[in-house]
This record gives C-alpha cells, structure tokens and sequence, in this order.
C-alpha cells in the first residue's frame, strides 16, 4: 500500500540556499550564527526543513504566540509530529525531537529542556526567530535559555534568523558578513550573518510585492523634536505622552484619515500604525462605520483573535493598531499601509512596511503612506550606527589597504564623498600566522565558510597614534594596541600646555588655507588656525616635490580630510584651497614659541572631554 503522507512544501532557491549556507557554517564551527530574509520571504519553511535535516534534538524559541504556531504548522506540513511548549497555546510539551516553544513559557519551565528525561538527550539546535530580539544583557530570557542548554551541550549550535539584523542602539546584532565585513563589534553574541536575501532582490524576482511609498498631499504630524533623545525613554522607544502631545486631537488627523480612505477605494486591506491608544481610538472615529477594527495591546486576547479573523476574513477593511501587530501578524491581502506614527529604527519601520509586502490573488503592490516624516528608506542599507546628523546618508568608502567597500555613515557632494564617519575598515582579511596575535581569539575563530582564519583589516580611517610605539589606536582607545601601553588623555594633553608659558592652546573656531610665497619667492600653502578671539597659529607647507607632497599627505592631509581614505593627492596650495570643502580644522591646537615665532606642536581632533569646544560656545 502506498503512503498517503502529504509532499514536503518545495523550497524557492534561495531557501535552500540559506539551509545549505547553515549546514555547512554548523559542520565547522560551534559559533552562533545568523540568516536574515525579508519579511513575508518564508522563515518558517527554513526553519522547518532545518530541524527536519537535524540530527539531534532542536528547540524553536520565538517570541510571540502566533510565531510559535506558523513555525510549527510548516514543519507539520512535512507529515512530522513535534511538540509546542507555549503557555498562551495551552500546551506544554517537552518530549520529541523537535519542540516549538515561546521564550516566556521556556524560561519559566528551562529545567525541563536543561535536564530532559531519561532516553530523550539534550538539544543540539537551538533555532531563534526574530533573533534582533537576544538582549546582549546575560540575564535577559533568550541568554539564560541559551546559557541553561550549553551547560547540558557545550556544542549546541544557536541560529537565529530575522528580517532586521539590528538593534536600537547597539546596531547590528553579529560581528562578519559572509560578504567578507565586519558588521557589529566583536562583543555581538551572534557571530557569522550565513546567508542574506536583500529586499530589492526579492521585489525583482517576483517573490514579494512591491512596496510604493508615495508622498501625502495633506499636512502631516510633526514629530521631528522626537527624533533627538528628548523623546526616547530609558529603552530607546519615544514615549507615549510625547507621542499623544504631538498626535492626539491634532488638526491634521481627519484629512489625513480622508486621504486614507480615498486612496483604498480601489484596495484589499488597509493597516494603519497609530502613535498612543488616544490617537487610534480618534482614527478609528474617522473611518467609514462597520468597516474598521482596533488592535491595541489593552484588547482581550479572545476580542483580539475576533477582530484579526474577521480583517483576514475581509469583513473589516480597516485595521487600525498601536505596536501590536509588526511581527508575527500575517494578512496577505493587506495592499496599504498608513503610518501616523513615528519610528525609532529602520528595523522597525521594515517589520511595518512587511506586513504588506506578501503576495496574494488580485494584489499589484503596496501602497506606504507615510504621515509621520519618517527618515528611513526601505531599501536602504543600515550602517549599524547612530546616524550622526540629520542630513548623513550611507556612503561608500574603499580601504586604502584591503580594497574593502565600506559602509559609514557620510555626504556626498554630487557623486563625491566629502565626509564620512568612519574609524576602521570594515573588512575581512586572510590572518597572517606570521602577524603574531595581531587577530583576537573571537576575530580568530574563522569565517563562516570555514575556509582559512580571517581577521578585521587593521587600516584606521581616524585614530590617535602611541607616543611609545607609534601604533594606530581607535580614537576612544584608553590603553594602546600594540605595546598596552595608557594613552595619554586628551585632556591631561591640554592641562599640560596650558601650565606652560612658552605654549599657546587655540580652541579652535576657523581655519584658513591661503596659497601665497615664503620669503624666497617659492609658493607655500599657509593654514592659520584662529580662536573665538581672534589669536592664531600658523604652519606652512611645500608641495613642489613628490617627497614635500608626501610629507603634506602625512602630517596633514591624514588627520584633516573629512573622508579620509578618499583619494585627494593635491600638488599646489591652489588644489589644496580649491577643495578646502574636503577638510576639517582640529578642536584644539597647541604651539610651542621658538625664538621670536610659534610652532604647532599638536593638534586635536575628535575630542571628547571637559574642555569646551569653540562650536559649543553660546
């Protein structure tokens, strides 16, 4: 008799890829690791055929209820049994192979996973869905279930996946791109990103639908003095009394709400973000009766499931919602999305943008109307790094020593980067063995292709050099790199000078770059630096030889481009005034008297310390 047992769900090309990427990451290395997809791109399946092919025994963490379910029913849809440990389910099973629990429930019941019962052995795979959500905290859920399963298996191997890599203030969540990158720092807990699908390629292939934001043409909210953390409470959120100041009764609401409506006279399903409870409730009073549905986290459990049923089912067209529904929440059919609130990362502006991304009978695209000046772009690549100012933008950046494209925060002036943030390369480089521990243990754990040691490329965009060694130090290094020696203090640089009297100390205000001639006759560039009240130094430079010009690129080009890196290699002072848009003057400059002129003797930059900075006057 043949088996009636259901076919396996087919996997698209780019899912086997990441199950193949994970395989072969596990089979050299212990160290955790990450696949990131795009929302609606089909985790669950990944996740499934991952703990089909699993030897050992493998634990599904997620971190919502209705997660924990869509993973287990795609790895049923194999024709295998596995267990749920999720109190919101009402299940609390512990006992087969696989088991898809929630992180609150397993939490509160680890002994049963930490010490399993005779005959079943410890779990080999632990699988975490929306894996940004692993606090660095060691006593955070997700660590102490990570903890508690590797003192049962010193070898478990942690996979985390998510559509958004990164979270609000650390930035991304693991440390080398299989790109051959550093991402995150070396203290991330996830190690290796295995596989990425990007977004743009996604829409290309047909696999989600195209996400097309639009400009509104009524006025929006103004929730700009939000996006400085004067809004945000202790854990990086804005607060909702400033969300309700801005939004709740606001004059914009019912045109925007009638902008709303008009655009989805031709739409399947419509989801709109609300900013507090008091925003949405005031929402929900602008939308056509009997058509529209609340969502907030204040809904009963049982009023909640009634109201997602009947939009899924079509019978409300509108879904108005307070932070409840940017995970775990799947309408296919939803076609625009109105966001009347503001977001705190591009992460979760993704996770909003995606629930209308999935493909579904009838469905062109996805209409993003934004009302709130949201910064972020859906395609954009994350730095994964504060943006320091209002008008950066991601830039490329080509290392000098590896050739890696680096991505720092920056501008540009046309097609030209004229400034960016970065301090260290970016890229992943072969380890010399020879180097002698140039690499740190974790930096020497390997890539994930597992093919040779790689180590972060050592070149240094900003840096503060060791008056012992001469090494390149990260500008916030306290203790050298090379010889440990203590770096001396900015500060105490300053204090020192200041007790002198043949020294001068500028708290720089300006410079000014003048092409002119020294006394012979011979052209010099002249740089003056000037202070609030007028006092200056000055220094000169020779650029009429390749030795002088490269003796210019060392003493001053390195520490005053404002993108260093970018190739610049001026041979007049003429060039060098030309372009003065590329250069930036220090903090503070401090010159020593020599006879009857001054010299510069140092100059800072970068300075973070109790002096203040001339642009901090006032």
């Amino acid at each position: 008799m043949t088996s009636t047992s259901p076919a396996p769900p087919r996997l698209r090309p780019y899912q086997q890829e990441a199950v193949r990427r994970v395989v072969t990451h596990f089979r050299g290395s212990d160290d955790p690791a990450v696949v990131v997809l795009p929302t609606g791109s089909g985790k669950s399946l990944v996740i499934a055929e991952l703990a089909r092919l699993a030897r050992g025994r493998v634990l599904v963490l997620a971190h919502v209820r209705e997660l924990v379910e869509q993973n287990h029913a795609k790895y049923a849809a194999y024709g295998l049994s596995a267990d749920i440990f999720s109190a919101g389910l009402g299940r609390k099973e512990s006992g087969r192979q696989v088991v898809f629990g929630s992180v609150q429930s397993v939490v509160r019941g680890l002994a049963r996973f930490t010490s399993p019962a005779s005959g079943q052995g410890a779990f080999t795979l632990l699988v975490i869905d929306e894996c940004h959500r692993v606090s660095p905290a060691e006593d955070a859920s997700y660590r102490r279930v990570i903890e508690g399963l590797r003192r049962a298996n010193p070898r478990l191997k942690v996979l985390g996946l998510t559509a958004t890599p990164y979270r609000l203030g650390q930035g991304f969540i693991y440390h080398r791109h299989h790109h051959g990158m550093v991402r995150g720092d070396d203290a991330c807990f996830f190690r290796d990103c295995v596989f990425e699908q990007p977004l743009r390629l996604m829409v290309k292939q047909g696999y989600l639908a195209e996400p097309r934001r639009i400009d509104a043409a009524v006025e929006r909210y103004d929730f700009s003095a939000l996006f400085s953390t004067s809004g945000l409470g202790a854990r990086g959120h804005f607060r909702e009394e400033e969300l309700n100041r801005v939004a709740a009764g606001n004059r914009a609401t019912p045109g925007i709400i009638a902008e709303v409506v008009e655009r989805a006279r031709e739409r399947q399903g419509v989801m709109l973000f609300a900013a507090s409870v008091a925003h949405a409730e005031e929402i929900l009073g602008y939308l056509p009766a009997g058509e529209a549905a609340l969502v907030t986290g204040e809904t009963p459990s049982a009023e909640r499931e009634r109201l997602i049923a009947a939009f899924k089912a079509r019978s409300v067209k509108y879904l108005v919602n307070v932070a409840v529904l940017t995970t775990g929440f799947d309408a296919p059919h939803v076609d625009l999305i109105a966001i009347l609130r503001p977001t705190e990362s591009v992460s979760l502006y993704q996770q909003i943008v995606g629930r209308g991304l999935r493909l579904s009978p009838g469905k062109r695209d996805c209409l993003i109307l934004d009302y709130a000046g949201n910064p972020w772009d859906l395609y954009a690549p994350e730095v994964g790094s504060p943006k320091p100012a209002s008008d950066s933008e991601p830039v490329q950046v080509e290392c000098p020593a590896c050739g890696h494209a680096n991505l720092f925060w920056g501008k540009r002036d046309g097609e030209l980067v004229i400034e960016h943030f970065g301090r260290r390369c970016q890229g992943l480089v072969e380890d010399d063995p020879q180097a002698g521990g140039a690499a740190s243990d974790a930096e020497n754990r390997g890539a994930a292709s597992g093919a040779g040691k790689k180590r972060q490329c050592d070149f240094r965009f900003r840096f503060k050099v060791c008056g012992d060694c001469g090494a390149e130090n990260d500008i916030a290094a306290r203790r050298c790199h090379g010889c440990q020696t203590l770096l001396v203090d900015a500060d105490d640089k300053l204090k020192a000078a200041l007790r002198l009297r043949d020294a001068r100390v500028l708290r720089v205000a300006g410079m000014q770059l003048e092409a002119t001639v020294n006394g012979r006759g011979l052209p010099r560039l002249k740089v003056t630096y000037h202070d609030e009240e007028g006092t200056t130094l000055a220094e000169w430079f020779a650029l009429e030889t390749p030795a002088q010009r490269g003796a210019f690129a060392a003493a001053f080009l390195r520490d005053h481009l404002r993108a260093p890196g970018v190739p610049f290699r001026p041979a007049t002072p003429e060039e060098v005034v030309a372009e003065r848009r590329r250069l930036r003057h220090p903090d503070f400059v401090v010159g020593r008297k020599v006879g009857r002129h001054w010299q510069v003797r140092e100059k800072l930059f970068d300075y973070v310390g109790r002096y203040r900075k001339a642009e901090a006057a006032g």
